[in-house]
């Protein structure tokens, strides 16, 4: 993982300042630096992380949250998902997840080495996240806060979020 000297800290810093509601991935390319970095440089209180072993635990309190909004972020691409979080169980290697639910598939759960919540704008608009992070500093997966008709926030997924992060953060 390529971690920025103090002065390239400091440079992203201020980028984020600059612009504090801009996509965390394009600061991450643009100074040569993991997500994690970026994340780790939020203000505070915007990026709780905690330890990637509370995959399962953080993955099963998903899975009640109802409609959300599902993302995998890569320098080709963002894929989005709406659905539900459908429940999991390892086997063979992976958290094997399947339901009725257009999300489903297979994590390498072990490579989670950190969960972060993420509290903050996003183009002018407050952003709920959870970011799953691998070892590498890049994120597997996002899991957003669902937003309604008028694309306000869930208040019950915002409950929920904060509520996990107070608990696990």
């Amino acid at each position: 993982m390529h971690m920025p000297a103090a002065g390239s800290t400091e440079t992203l810093k201020a980028a984020i300042a600059e612009k504090p509601d801009g996509v965390l991935e394009a600061l991450a390319e643009t100074h040569g630096v993991p997500l994690r970095t970026v994340l780790d440089c939020l203000p505070t209180g915007q990026a709780v992380a905690v330890e990637g072993a509370r995959f399962e635990g953080v993955w099963a309190d998903l899975v009640q949250w109802g409609s959300i909004t599902f993302i995998v972020h890569t320098r080709d691409g963002v894929f989005e998902t709406r659905g539900t979080i459908p429940p999991g169980n390892f086997g063979r290697g992976y958290f094997n997840i399947h339901g009725d639910s257009p999300i489903g598939g297979h994590l390498r759960a072990d490579r989670c080495v950190a969960i972060y919540f993420v509290d903050r704008p996003f183009f002018g608009r407050r952003s709920c996240s959870l970011v799953f992070v691998n070892g590498d500093g890049e994120a597997m997966f996002k899991v957003f806060v669902g937003r309604n008709a008028e694309r306000e926030l869930e208040p019950d997924q915002v409950q929920r979020f904060e509520a996990l992060r107070a608990r696990f953060g």
